[in-house]
Order: C-alpha cells, then sequence, then structure tokens
C-alpha cells in the first residue's frame, strides 16, 4: 500500500534544491483532480491544502453526480453536455462512491407532465450511450408509492428521471489516494504564505508553513496553480496586491432530516420554488438531506453559517410538499458550503443565473488559476487546467490519463446498505483491523454502524489527522446528525491519540475545538 504517513510525506520536501514541475495550492475537487491528472500524466507533482481535503465546499454539496437540469432551464447546453459525459466517466471510474438514483417531480398541474417531459427527454438524449436511465411518466397511485410522505392533494402524477449520487467527501479522500498511488506529493495542513518569483518577476515556487510543526519551507516549481475555490482571490492578491476579485461567493445551505419523512429510495426534485429555486430531498446515508439554497455574500469563511431565512426557506418549501411537516426540531444538522462563481459584472445579486462553467486564467506572473465549476466537471477542469500549466510553463506536452484511470477503492458495489461500502476494494482491510484489537469492532456510537476501526483506518491511511477530520469526512456523522457526533468526539479522540502518539492534553483541546464546531451544525427549536 502506498505510503500515507505524514512524516513519510514530508521527507519528499527535503530537498531544499529539488524543483517541482506542479505544485498545486488547494485541496478541494478541483486541486486533487489537477494533482491527480499532472500525476497521472508524469510530472513531478506536489499538492498543498490549507485546512484538511474538502474541508470547504467539497464537503458541503447535495451529493449529487449530475448533469444540472437547472442549466438546460437556462439554456445553457454545452454545461450540461459536458456535464452529462463526466457524470458517466465518475460512475465508470468509482463505481463504489457513484450510484444511478432515480428523481422525481411531482406534477401538480396537468401542463406539467409535458412539460417537463419535454426537457427531460433532451437531457437523457444529450447523455448518448452514457445515459443513466430514460424519462418516464408514473401515474399519482404509483408516485404515492415510491415516494410515500408526499402531499397527494392536488397531485396529477409524476415525471421521473435519473441521475447521480455520490458521497463527496469520501471522493475527495479517494482521490487524494490515487494522486499518491500515481506518485504525487499531497499535505493537508500546509498553508501557502507567500509566491516566490524569479528576476523576469514569474512565478517560481511557493513559501509555505506546515501548520503542525510551524515549519516553513521555500518550495520551486516550473507551474503553478492556484485551485483554491473560493478563496482563489487570496492568491491572487498576493501575486498582484491591485488585483480586481475574480469570485463572488454564493451560500448553499442543506438540511438532514430523518428518513421517515419520506421513506423511499427515490429523491424528489422540487423544480421551482417561490422564489425561482430547485430544491431536492435525497436520501443519503440513510437520512434526507433537503437543499439548496442560493444566496450571495460579501466574505468567505471555512465555515460558512447558515441563515435563519435560508434554514425557514428550506423547511417552508418541504412543508408544501411532505404529508409530516419538518420543523427546526427535526433538523439533525445542519451545513452550508459556498461556490465559487466568476465575479459577474453589473447586477451581482442574482448568483443562481450566473454560469457554473469553469474559467482559467494566466496572470502576467504565469500563476494559472482555475475557478468556478461543480464537483461533477472536476475532471474535465483538471484536463483543462494541466494543459494550461503545461503551455505556461514550457512542460513536455503529455496526453490526459484520467478518462480511463479507476479511482482509488474502485470496486462494483452489491449491497449498497452496508455502510463500509464507502471503502470500496478497502472494506475488507478496514475490518481485517478488528483482528488486531478486537475493541475495533465495536460501535463508535448505539445509534450509528460506524466502527472503531474506521478511525484506525482514518489516521494510518487516509491522512486524517483531527477528530473533526474523522467524524466530519472520513465518516459523516457530524453532517449527518451533529449531536450524536458531539457524544462521539472523545472516544474519536481517544482512538486517534494513539495512533498519533499524542497525549491527553490533545485529545482534550481535539474534543473542545470539535465541540464548538459542531454546535454550528445544530439548529435551537
Amino acid at each position: 500500500m502506498t505510503p500515507t504517513g505524514r512524516d513519510a510525506l514530508l521527507k519528499t520536501l527535503s530537498d531544499t534544491g529539488k524543483e517541482w514541475d506542479i505544485i498545486v495550492v488547494g485541496g478541494g475537487a478541483t486541486g486533487l483532480g489537477t494533482a491527480l491528472d499532472a500525476a497521472s500524466r508524469g510530472y513531478q507533482t506536489l499538492l498543498l491544502e490549507q485546512a484538511d481535503f474538502a474541508k470547504g465546499t467539497s464537503s458541503r454539496s447535495t451529493k449529487l453526480v449530475h448533469g444540472g437540469v437547472r442549466y438546460l432551464a437556462q439554456g445553457n447546453i454545452g454545461l450540461v453536455r459536458e456535464a452529462l459525459y463526466e457524470r458517466g466517466l465518475l460512475l465508470k471510474n468509482a463505481p463504489h462512491l457513484v450510484k444511478n438514483l432515480s428523481f422525481i417531480i411531482p406534477n401538480y398541474h396537468w401542463w406539467e407532465r409535458i412539460f417537463y417531459s419535454a426537457g427531460l427527454m433532451l437531457y437523457d438524449l444529450m447523455a448518448g450511450k452514457l445515459s443513466f436511465g430514460e424519462t418516464r411518466h408514473i401515474s399519482k397511485k404509483q408516485l404515492l408509492q415510491q415516494l410515500p410522505g408526499i402531499n397527494p392533494k392536488n397531485l396529477y402524477g409524476g415525471v421521473v428521471y435519473h441521475d447521480g449520487q455520490f458521497d463527496d467527501a469520501r471522493l475527495a479522500i479517494n482521490l487524494a489516494q490515487t494522486c499518491l498511488e500515481q506518485g504525487a506529493t499531497v499535505l493537508n495542513y500546509f498553508k501557502v504564505t507567500g509566491l516566490m518569483k524569479d528576476y523576469q518577476q514569474k512565478i517560481s515556487g511557493v513559501v509555505a508553513t506546515d501548520t503542525e510543526t510551524g515549519i516553513t519551507y521555500k518550495l520551486k516549481s516550473k507551474i503553478v496553480i492556484n485551485a483554491t475555490g473560493v478563496f482563489v482571490d487570496d492568491l491572487l492578491q498576493m501575486d498582484a496586491p491591485e488585483k480586481k476579485p475574480l469570485v463572488r461567493s454564493s451560500q448553499g445551505v442543506h438540511l438532514v432530516i430523518d428518513r421517515s419523512f419520506m421513506p423511499s429510495t427515490d429523491a424528489l426534485m422540487i423544480p421551482k420554488t417561490e422564489d425561482g429555486r430547485v430544491l431536492f430531498v435525497v436520501p443519503w446515508h440513510d437520512k434526507l438531506v433537503v437543499g439548496t439554497t442560493d444566496t450571495p455574500l460579501d466574505e468567505h469563511s471555512l465555515e460558512p453559517v447558515a441563515l435563519d431565512k435560508e434554514i425557514d426557506f428550506i423547511l417552508n418549501t418541504a412543508a408544501q410538499y411532505l404529508t409530516k411537516k419538518p420543523t427546526r426540531k427535526d433538523v439533525l444538522s445542519v451545513f452550508a458550503g459556498l461556490r465559487p462563481l466568476a465575479a459577474p459584472q453589473g447586477d451581482s445579486s442574482k448568483t443562481k443565473e450566473i454560469s457554473r462553467s469553469h474559467k482559467l486564467l494566466v496572470s502576467e506572473s504565469d500563476l494559472v488559476t482555475i475557478t468556478g465549476g461543480k464537483w461533477t466537471t472536476y475532471r474535465k477542469m483538471a484536463e483543462d487546467t494541466v494543459d494550461m500549466a503545461i503551455r505556461t510553463g514550457g512542460l513536455q506536452p503529455k496526453s490526459c490519463k484520467t478518462k480511463d484511470l479507476p479511482i482509488h477503492g474502485s470496486i462494483s458495489i452489491t449491497d449498497w446498505n452496508d455502510h463500509l461500502y464507502v471503502y470500496g476494494s478497502d472494506r475488507e482491510k478496514v475490518l481485517a483491523l478488528v483482528n488486531e484489537n478486537s475493541d475495533w469492532g465495536n460501535k463508535l456510537h448505539a445509534g450509528y454502524d460506524y466502527l472503531q476501526a474506521e478511525v484506525i483506518w482514518a489516521a494510518r491511511h487516509e491522512m486524517s489527522r483531527t477528530v473533526e477530520d474523522v467524524l466530519a469526512r472520513r465518516v459523516r456523522l457530524l453532517f449527518l446528525d451533529a449531536k450524536a457526533s458531539i457524544e462521539t468526539a472523545p472516544r474519536v479522540a481517544s482512538l486517534m491519540a494513539v495512533e498519533l502518539k499524542k497525549d491527553t492534553a490533545w485529545q482534550k483541546e481535539q474534543v473542545a475545538v470539535f465541540n464548538n464546531l459542531a454546535k454550528a451544525y445544530l439548529l435551537q427549536s
């Protein structure tokens, strides 16, 4: 197995004279995808992430791998076609994390059946041989059977279409592991604090600090790629302080509620809400994820907070479609993510109308910046970014390999009800840890199936450094049930302390820090 220990990865930085081909700044979907593309082509690649992989936007999505029905309605045919193609590649390359999911649009007016069917049949046609399934009509009786809990009043029937679902943070971790297998070095908790330039004022590397040790490194590179999502302007400001903002952040909020509100294996898609936004109710890890919002923000952070008006909007909209009305006390967890949208000209209040297409920028110093896009198209974004980096940095051209590159863990899943499915081909190795210590076969929390062995695996093989890393992004308990995650934190800290050789003071600090963070995922009824 490829080494994932931090000490081993840090050794690759010890040669002060080494020049990397490509340094990628940012460990979300775009940065990880870019590092994987570069490494798989054979370039010496280093990725640096200031926090944990997928700490920001990339762990806070609606959990959909989709072409974007909303973008089709906006007439953005190119983006939808590209996303549908990439959706098919993701299902092929990460079948342990991506699955086909049926979405149902309930029809409460007679004309909706014709209207939505026409658009969705075009959606299917654009997917071609990578289609996930044909759009079809279902009767009111069928709909009530498939979506128990849906409001039957004035219901005519529904339209069923197919799209993809995935676990976003788990895919990010598997991408990081695949990067390592392809020869890259990837490091979390490594913050870039400056850019180095040569006598021509071209970027020649980065200054970065290991936030665990406080040690600062000067790292040389032929090209530097800015893939920091909503933080791209921070790096652009380091390069050129007078630079105007490239990104305008938009916040998306999701609520997680119990599966009893809609005990179905299908998802509900609400195509038009009172303010024109799309809303989903999606089954995920035996819970329901309800969202999302689209709220323009003037500032960004690693831990964005849901606004009361966003929470009320989601609850009020869901209540119109569900017979059992969710309230604030029913919310198990609330999480917010920020989308990096290209800063618009003119009226910037309508972020839902800004294109999600990705954009590439090369500054005068040859800093390559990638922004925009979405999870589904991360691979294509990475390909375009590395192609640009090759031209900008004068690297020897090499063709992209990622269309047919299996992602770590890739294996067909036969039992989606086994929560360990997210480990794919690693599942048996996780379970084998129980042979080392039988206690690791015990649950972390009485109400959930997560095992202590998963904490050990996360620390040894998935580069987890904190309690939050485990409970938020290796197992998804913080996102599924914030209260349960707080109850679990002490046990996770104890298990990690042994693996990472930390003392009791570290454990106490970790629990305190996590509890403070997790409180923001709880709603006061």
